[in-house]
């Protein structure tokens, strides 16, 4: 997997790398314009020929509504700043006209963007004008302005002018961000202003390594599309162990989180390793998974959950049901085995079987007295477990009954409103707003769920994050090139508790279960397509798992 940094890691690997002597900090500014000005052109071939190529086009060429190539760059008071200043001397080189804005006192640039000032030249640069900002005209607009380190709303003499451009349309879709789209915090994904909504046609170019916030809540919506660019610093971070030594980051938790407690993973294709099965095996040896249904008229999360159980590879799948609904289960199930439970004690009786190796409660359940008397006995026995829906919403009132029941051997999956119900103070952190400080991120609130739960939490959404009690934690992103809208849809989390359930009865710890589910999860949604229901993903399986090279 891919790790995911914060600013403050991010810095640390470049300092370390200008400290060891083999590149100075602007070198790798150079690198870093550099890279944007290639993202751009591969994001809009039409703009790669070079002005004056060929000195018989007029300016028509370039289109009716299209103005010849000019870019307005929009520089910040640091190092992003400098960064944008190598874009602009750049395309500058290349025929373009450029228009630089600088939003600070060019006097109290740092060395490097300094020297990138100037070397723009004289008369170049322009000083930040709110008004002058808001009516610029372009081809292309880049917005180097604060990067990465952003933790407080801009103040509005920055976002009045880019909100304007984009009301009036003056960007032609075409806004480059430079590490981050100004008014969003890199740490945690959250929007600083309120005034300045996403969903923008960006392109982002950021460095090395994503940033959390390229992955979670607002931010996918605030990047639009995303690229990041090699400038060659993967040999500063593994031989200085920067993704294994907490110390080597200070302040990684500059956003109000805790996102100090080990680091964040980005969840790939790489997590597939782990679900080839061995030609010498047997269907035991892949594992017994329990799915528990809900009464007559309820039954179909659960047949939802055990067919995505089976799909991923449980060696055998059963179905335990109460009386009033083995009938309509029976007509439904072939390869998926029922047996009737009633109550806590039937499934007491069940458990006895020493073979039955992972459980799943809450699809339909319903939210009697019955449903925590189950959730209780299977606990009690410290089987692998998925606890999802009605399993985990039975214990809003008293969410600390179900904690102090909880074992290492679980996995949860509330989506927001049951993770709001069992972790109140919590969501309420995450909901609060973002523009007068450090912002509070999902990946903060998971690894403090996980904490409290005392097992993994998977909570759900499209930027999904899975967190264990030690601190580990992973984002399954379904944005960019995995954005699967079509997963919201009834009965997609039944199957996904499926799925982390018939891997822990093969034998996968609760992490590397629901990191491996979450993923394969998304890939069957984007296997199927638009049009997609529930019942559709536990048959993409086997076209996945061939991609995937299984």
């Amino acid at each position: 997997m891919t790790e995911l940094l914060t600013a403050a890691q991010m810095r640390a690997i470049e300092q370390a790398a200008i400290e060891s002597g083999e590149v100075t900090g602007l070198e790798l500014m150079e690198r870093a314009g550099q890279g944007v000005v290639e993202a751009i052109f591969e994001e809009w071939p039409e703009l790669a020929e070079e002005r004056g190529a060929d000195p018989s086009r007029s300016p028509e060429y370039f289109g009716k509504d299209e103005k010849p190539r000019r870019a307005v760059v929009l520089c910040g008071p640091g190092n992003n700043g400098g960064d944008g200043f190598v874009v602009a001397r750049l395309l500058k080189e290349r025929g373009w006209e450029v228009e630089v804005f600088l939003y600070g006192d060019p006097d109290k640039l740092p060395p490097d963007a300094r020297v990138n000032y100037e070397r723009l030249g004289a008369g170049t640069v322009k000083p930040w004008s709110t008004e002058a900002v808001g009516n610029a005209e372009g081809s292309l607009f880049v917005d180097a302005i604060f990067g990465s380190g952003l933790s407080r709303a801009p103040d509005s003499s920055v976002l009045e002018p880019l909100t304007k451009l984009y009301t009036e349309g003056r960007t032609l879709n075409r806004m480059v961000a430079v590490d981050a789209p100004t008014g969003l915090c890199m740490n945690s994904g959250r929007a600083l202003c309120l005034e300045y909504g996403g969903n923008w046609s960006w392109l982002t170019v950021t460095f090395h390594r994503s940033r959390i916030g390229h992955f979670v809540d607002d931010g996918p919506g605030y990047c639009g599309s995303l690229r990041t660019v090699d400038i060659g610093l993967a040999g500063f971070e593994a031989g200085k162990g920067f993704l294994a030594q907490q110390d080597d980051f200070p302040g990684m938790n500059e956003c109000g989180g805790t996102s100090g407690e080990g680091f964040v993973n980005l969840v790939d294709h790489r997590r597939s390793g782990l679900l080839p099965k061995n030609r010498e095996e047997h269907k035991y040896s892949h594992g017994h998974a329990l799915i528990l249904s809900g009464g007559h008229g309820k039954t179909g999360a659960a047949r939802l959950a055990a067919r995505g159980a089976l799909r991923i590879g449980a060696g055998l799948v059963t179905v335990g049901s109460p009386r009033s609904a083995m009938f309509e289960n029976a007509a439904n199930l072939t390869a998926i085995m029922l047996r009737q439970i009633d109550g806590a004690h039937g499934l007491v009786e069940l458990m006895e079987d020493e073979r039955l190796s992972a459980i799943c409660l809450g699809p339909g359940m319903g939210r009697g007295a019955d449903t925590q008397a189950m959730v209780f006995a299977t606990l009690k026995e410290k089987r692998a477990t998925v606890l999802d829906a009605d399993a985990l919403t039975r214990f809003e009132m008293k969410p600390e009954v179900l904690f102090e029941v909880l074992h290492e051997d679980c996995v949860i999956t509330p989506h927001g409103g049951e993770f709001a119900r069992l972790f109140p103070d919590l969501a309420e952190k995450l909901n609060a707003p973002a523009t007068t400080g450090p912002a509070y991120s999902k990946v903060d609130a998971t690894r403090e769920a996980a904490i409290r739960a005392g097992c993994v939490v998977l909570f759900k959404g499209p930027d999904t994050v899975i967190a264990a009690p030690d601190g580990r934690c992973s984002v399954n992103s379904a944005h960019y090139e995995r954005s699967a809208p079509w997963l919201a849809t009834a009965g997609s989390g039944d199957v996904l508790a499926g799925f982390i359930t018939g891997l822990m009865a093969r034998g996968f710890s609760p992490m590397q279960a629901a990191e491996t589910a979450a993923y394969v999860h998304v890939e069957c949604a984007l296997e199927f397509g638009p049009g997609l229901i529930a019942e559709d993903l536990p048959e993409q399986i086997p076209a996945v798992f061939r991609k995937l090279g299984l």
